[in-house]
């Protein structure tokens, strides 16, 4: 089975067993997740699903929402009013213990404040995404005010870790979040713990927010190359 359908198995796999009806839906960034949004879209569209209002984390998952007719709120709009029911969203990799990172289409800061409002968090990914170890292999993205660049990438070695600017493509300079910030994407030189290392390096001065995903436990749909999807919770 191609990637991208064991990402679309994934996403409806989770929209089918905990989305319903006038639910306040928060809908992540990512391939994998756009999958969920589309499938929302489509149900509704059918009359399956009624009354629901979503908040989304990017740019680009608000303007897949636009397509299908789902209505759209922010997180501080009186219809949501600051709770979600339910975030369905990606994950660049994921342990054993659940922990994840996220952040690797730059929306890592609002991805984590609808994931950490939501009574339930999903986690939908392919078995590639599986891994032992975080932030050895694919970069903790780190959201960090462009005026502590340096300061903080000498407390991320005094951590073990690495940070390099993330640079955009077909655009000169640094990639800029949608709150004016840069990236510092960061490998580490050994195995880390996650619960441990996401709030070491929130406590950094200039550092906004990290892609270390460890304090919401989630529900996490695993779809397998066989086409099943594994659910772990």
């Amino acid at each position: 089975m191609e990637q991208s359908e064991m990402k679309e198995n994934a996403g409806k796999a989770a929209v089918d067993a905990l989305v319903r009806n006038g639910m306040k839906v928060g809908l992540g960034t990512g391939s994998t997740a756009i999958t969920a949004v589309r499938y929302i879209g489509l149900l509704m569209e059918q009359g399956k699903l009624k009354d629901i209002s979503a908040v989304t984390t990017s740019l680009q998952t608000e303007m897949e929402c636009e397509k299908w007719g789902i209505p759209t709120y922010s997180l501080n709009s009186r219809q949501i009013s600051g709770s979600l029911d339910i975030t369905i969203d990606g994950a660049d990799q994921i342990d054993d213990h659940h922990f994840c990172v996220k952040g690797g289409g730059g929306a890592l800061l609002l991805e984590k404040i609808v994931a950490y409002s939501s009574a339930i968090f999903a986690l939908v990914i392919d078995e590639t995404k599986l891994v032992e170890h975080l932030g050895l292999t694919f970069p903790v993205a780190i959201e960090v005010v462009p005026e502590a660049r340096v300061f903080v990438c000498k407390a991320l070695d005094r951590l073990h870790g690495e940070g390099i600017v993330r640079f955009a493509v077909r655009k000169a300079g640094p990639v800029i979040t949608e709150h004016g910030n840069i990236i510092l994407d960061t490998l580490f030189r050994q195995p880390i713990y996650p619960a441990v290392m996401e709030e070491e390096i929130n406590h950094i001065p200039g550092v906004v927010e990290n892609g270390l995903f460890a304090k919401k436990g989630p529900h996490v749909f695993v779809a397998r190359s066989n086409g099943t999807v594994e659910v772990r919770d």
